[in-house]
């Protein structure tokens, strides 16, 4: 006689193995690593000083 399988846990356990998957898929897609992360946040710093430092100063007496 074969083995007995709850048809339920199989169910359940290959949902988790797709979704489990697909997470994994969306993190290379859409995941950055720390670097890239930093390399941004320094550009936008550089780029708001650059935009500060030409800011016309308004001439009110």
């Amino acid at each position: 006689m074969g083995k007995l399988v709850n048809l339920n846990h199989h169910r359940k356990a290959q949902a988790k193995r797709q979704a489990e998957a697909e997470a994994a898929a969306n993190r290379v897609k859409h995941g950055r690593t720390k670097a890239e992360k930093l390399a941004d946040r320094q550009a936008e710093a550089r780029r708001d000083a650059l935009l500060d430092g030409a800011r016309r100063e308004s001439a009110e007496d």
